[in-house]
């Protein structure tokens, strides 16, 4: 399948400057795939070591730093020479070799003609364990699952994925209803590789959902084995709180929906360690619409989203018949899986936000800085086209753009554009 990080990986190889780079994301996103996949595309031959399947090699870094004597070894490991700009080396499961983070310093330093990629699905808790990290010697990039735009490509709509990247909106407006019955099919196959692959191959929706299933199993199992065990129950705790978060109408993640009485003191080990691993987005609110929006956050406010729509639809046991066809019983919650799905789509490429008016139930979904201005987007599950929220934000701050994602057609009006939610990632890029 095609992915839109090929593009950034080779940019990267064509970096004057380029570093060691680390790409970090969340387990079964599809690391290994693209790494390999850039390797066969862009280069002669590909040098690759598994940590978590090699165990023999993790104390490769543990003696010293000597380039050359790891560069053999990773030759002798794999047979395959280590040409610079003709060979990629992939270290996968970086995380799980003794100073691994580190070395990438000394190859940088003493070895800058090697093309060197780090990977691993912990990578992002490694980072804030003791061990010395190369600031300043890597580049750093995140996978996140198929976008609606990949998902597009992935299901053999090609053509249908040009219109929105090319922006023809009364052509995209032609397909509306096309467009909207593969966004329902994202909303439960999400954007995991594994699940999307199955769905392409017309796998049914059972072995979709089966595939979601075993995945949430696998983090599971990740809170148990690499998790302090002290923090695991809360891990568990906050983890399946995020649906119950999502569904309320102020989708303000609040600590007492986790158990009666819990703190924030009690669970900030817990939530930075899911954030860590990339299973979770946090979303703050800001005191002010302003630019930098970030010079305005407010930590203790925030939304929790998880990293994936399907995931999330897996997480709620709603049934395909129920995403595809509608049900009234799913009205309110759809709401918030249309959250998690723009929040999908926006954060590959921004930071988002949202904010709320203090003593009012005004609140706007999500803030980005775009353009050099700060654009407001409201979002609507359906063709709702109540939007009074944004109605009041516009008023009082005048922006130069204000966006409502809804299930109606694309148009501009005098006030704000009206951006279809199968657009709204395309729209931002």
């Amino acid at each position: 399948m095609e992915r839109d990080a090929l593009e950034q990986l080779r940019a990267w190889k064509g970096k004057k400057r380029r570093k060691p780079l680390i790409v970090e994301g969340a387990r079964q996103v599809g690391k290994t795939w693209l790494l390999k996949e850039f390797g066969r595309t862009c280069y002669g031959q590909v040098a690759y070591v598994n940590f978590e399947e090699q165990k023999h090699l993790r104390t490769l870094f543990a003696e010293d730093f000597d380039v050359d004597r790891i560069l053999l070894a990773i030759r002798t490991a794999t047979k395959v020479a280590c040409e610079p700009g003709e060979t990629l080396i992939v270290l996968d499961e970086i995380q799980e070799a003794e100073n691994g983070l580190t070395v990438l310093k000394y190859f940088q330093e003493n070895a800058p003609e090697q093309h060197i990629v780090a990977a691993g699905s912990l990578l992002g808790i490694e980072l804030h364990k003791k061990e010395s990290f190369p600031v300043g010697k890597v580049d750093f990039m995140t996978l996140h699952p198929l976008n609606f735009l990949e998902f597009l490509k992935a299901v053999g709509d090609k053509e249908l994925c040009g219109l929105l990247s090319g922006r023809d909106w009364q052509l995209v407006n032609t397909f509306a209803h096309k467009f909207a019955e593969r966004l329902r099919q994202y909303y439960f196959v999400g954007g995991m590789p594994e699940a999307v692959l199955a769905f392409s191959e017309e796998a049914g929706w059972e072995e979709v959902r089966d595939i979601q299933n075993g995945i949430l199993r696998s983090y599971d199992r990740d809170f148990s084995k690499h998790a302090p065990a002290e923090i695991v129950p809360r891990i568990r705790q906050l983890w399946n709180s995020i649906p119950a978060q999502l569904s309320k109408e102020n989708r303000k993640f609040v600590y007492g929906l986790v158990k009666e009485g819990a703190r924030a003191r009690e669970y900030e080990l817990a939530l930075s360690w899911l954030y860590d691993c990339g299973l979770i987005h946090q979303v703050f609110c800001v005191k002010a619409p302003k630019y930098p929006l970030k010079a305005y956050q407010e930590y203790t406010a925030f939304k929790l989203f998880t990293v994936d729509v399907g995931l999330l639809s897996a997480m709620n046991g709603i049934d395909a018949e129920t995403l595809l066809h509608g049900n009234a019983i799913f009205t309110e919650f759809k709401g918030a899986l249309t959250e998690q799905y723009v929040l999908q789509q926006l954060v590959q490429q921004h930071e988002p936000y949202y904010w709320a008016k203090s003593n009012s139930q005004s609140e706007i979904d999500f803030l980005l800085q775009y353009q050099g201005s700060v654009v407001p987007i409201e979002v609507k599950a359906e063709e709702n086209l109540q939007a009074k929220s944004l109605r009041l934000y516009v008023k009082e701050y005048q922006p130069s753009l204000a966006v409502r994602t809804s299930m109606s057609a694309y148009r501009e009006e005098e006030w704000m554009v009206n951006v279809p939610l199968y657009a709204v990632g395309s729209f931002f890029r």
